[in-house]
């Protein structure tokens, strides 16, 4: 699972991380957070461990917040988010009530990518060092 977004995002250059847990309820294990890594190193890894475990992956990125405000606001965020989205899930789950039949059409882009060497994890993190002090 990681967010989608739009090409030219800023949240694009942040520092990203992977939460690996449990996927079946019943298993209860604290998960594990790995991380930061840069985007595209991020989704390769989680997509190369839970191909080859039972896991679910969470990749986001990192927010460097540096104040009070800015982590108040980014929670406050995070639950609007979460409000509006119980909000559409209420909505589908009456309109699936509603119709019996559905198409589901899901574009997933089923591209394997090749796993990021050591060499090129650590070169991501001197990249994500400078980008968050300014060198």
């Amino acid at each position: 699972m990681t967010l989608e977004l739009p090409a030219g995002s800023p949240q694009l250059d942040l520092p990203w991380i992977i939460t690996f847990g449990p996927l079946d309820d019943d298993e209860e294990w604290e998960p594990v957070v790995c991380g930061p890594y840069e985007r595209p190193h991020a989704l390769a890894l989680a997509q190369h461990v839970v191909a080859d475990e039972d896991l679910m992956a969470v990749v986001e990125p990192l927010l460097p917040a540096t104040s009070l405000d800015q982590i108040r606001a980014e929670i406050a965020n995070a639950q609007d988010l979460a409000a509006q989205e119980a909000d559409e899930i209420d909505d589908v789950l009456d309109d699936d009530a509603d119709d019996d039949e559905h198409d589901h059409d899901h574009d997933h882009d089923d591209h394997v990518v090749e796993a990021p060497s050591a060499a090129e994890l650590k070169a991501g993190f001197a990249r994500i060092s400078a980008r968050l002090t300014g060198s």
